[in-house]
């Protein structure tokens, strides 16, 4: 199990740094819509839709709201810098805020979110909202370098939670949601994000003050992170399911892959537009 998972891991990372680094900007966002697509297939089901139409025609509404939005930006070069998109990343951000109160109530919040069209509503507003944002990045001369750097963020507040939880975490951070994450991994996964960053910042001879603003997007981006991860993680036990799908051998579904992503792309994309200039 372990050696499947790490195989489907590396090329899993050796295709993605293939695409975001080697297709022009429309192709790696149009690759997007791809995983998008899927990922809405995959919370159609958590949402409770048995059939396969059912699923489908969700995936479709997920992808038309999708061009309706990319028709209404028209997505230029530095469009992250816009009025318009980063009003819809701040109502993301506020939305991210809502289902962290979910996440702290579950399961008592369940009968907010818990009827199916009340779901499916809530998988628009996870997945889009990381589309918007990875299509905002890529629209910036940095692009790719900036979606590399929110997927090592999300990496390093996994990696770090996991390692600092198994070796003293004791306090549960939202046991009735996700029993293995603890608040002792949570700022492990914040140490690792500060002292990467960190040592980051000063090998490439950022002043304090700059250093300071990085510091502080990426850790606010890490704990984003774990939002993200813990409201899948809600839908899921609410569901009664253990992985949101199977296309990925060892890891599980799509969703489970980008769970971290949905929370913290958006979250980093907001922030970096109303920064830019200072960074």
């Amino acid at each position: 199990m372990l050696k499947q998972r790490v195989i489907t891991g590396i090329v899993l990372a050796l295709s993605f740094l293939a695409a975001l680094f080697v297709l022009p900007a429309f192709g790696f966002i149009a690759l997007m819509v791809v995983v998008l697509a899927y990922a809405a297939w995959e919370w159609g089901r958590l949402a409770g839709l048995t059939s396969a139409a059912g699923r489908g025609f969700y995936m479709l509404a997920v992808i038309a709201v999708a061009g309706a939005l990319a028709a209404y930006l028209g997505f230029e070069q530095n469009i992250l810098l816009a009025e318009k998109p980063r009003f819809l990343l701040l109502l993301a951000c506020t939305w991210w805020a809502i289902a962290m109160l979910w996440v702290q109530s579950y399961p008592s919040s369940a009968i907010l979110w818990g009827r199916r069209w009340l779901c499916l509503s809530m998988g628009v507003f996870v997945l889009l909202p990381m589309w918007l944002a990875f299509a905002g990045l890529m629209s910036l001369a940095e692009g790719p370098k900036l979606v590399l750097a929110v997927v090592l963020l999300v990496a390093l507040a996994d990696i770090g939670g996991y390692f600092v939880g198994r070796a003293i975490g004791r306090t549960k951070l939202a046991p009735k949601v996700s029993p293995g994450k603890t608040w002792e991994g949570l700022l492990g996964g914040q140490l690792a994000i500060f002292l990467v960053v960190g040592m980051t910042g000063w090998f490439l001879g950022f002043d304090a003050s700059r250093i300071g603003l990085w510091l502080g997007l990426a850790m606010v981006t890490g704990l984003a992170s774990v939002l993200g991860d813990l409201v899948e993680s809600m839908v899921k036990r609410h569901r009664g399911v253990k992985d949101s799908g199977t296309i990925l051998p060892g890891h599980g579904g799509v969703l489970d892959r980008i769970d971290g992503l949905t929370a913290a792309l958006p979250v980093f994309s907001l922030l970096l537009s109303l920064l830019y200039n200072r960074l």
